[in-house]
């Protein structure tokens, strides 16, 4: 085990930033916004009372995961993946607000795209990542990932009927 390694100090550094990521994605989104009620959408889109209440789950799950994940490495000494996994991290929080500043704020509906693409594959490495500490951690960032990718397939969707 790492003797200078800190549980809590990971638990409160990944609730931080997942938070970080939750509010600035959420200070760009409006979707009662007259721009995003323009916006033809496909018949499969989910209401829109739904999104927040799965954000919040999967924030929460995003951040209890990877603090569990980031001390499992840790406590195994296995220091290069804990780096590893707080860079993925860190990168996937970035693409995950990104969106929201592309989509909501920009009206950049083909770089929105391109952004939920490459969240999507983020979250499935993350998923994968935390895989290496123990299956079950892995696992439990799947529904993240899928999420996500229903997602870049809506943001193509209304991208393509909207450009």
């Amino acid at each position: 085990m790492n003797a200078s390694h800190d549980p809590a100090a990971t638990w409160a550094g990944t609730i931080a930033a997942t938070t970080a990521c939750a509010v600035s994605g959420g200070i760009a989104t409006d979707p009662s916004s007259d721009w995003y009620e323009s916006l033809e959408k496909p018949s499969w889109q989910p209401p829109g009372y739904l999104f927040p209440i799965v954000w919040t789950g999967l924030y929460a799950g995003i951040a209890a995961t990877s603090a569990r994940t980031i001390n499992t490495f840790e406590e195994r000494g296995e220091q290069r993946r804990a780096a590893g996994y707080r860079t993925a991290l860190g990168i996937n929080l970035v693409l995950n607000q990104g969106w929201s500043w592309t989509f909501f704020s920009a009206h950049r509906l083909g770089l929105a795209s391109v952004n939920a693409a490459l969240l999507a594959m983020s979250s499935v490495d993350l998923a994968r990542r935390a895989g290496q500490a123990d299956t079950g951690k892995g696992l439990e960032l799947v529904p993240y990932a899928l999420w996500c990718t229903f997602a870049t397939a809506l943001t193509v969707w209304i991208a393509r009927r909207n450009a």
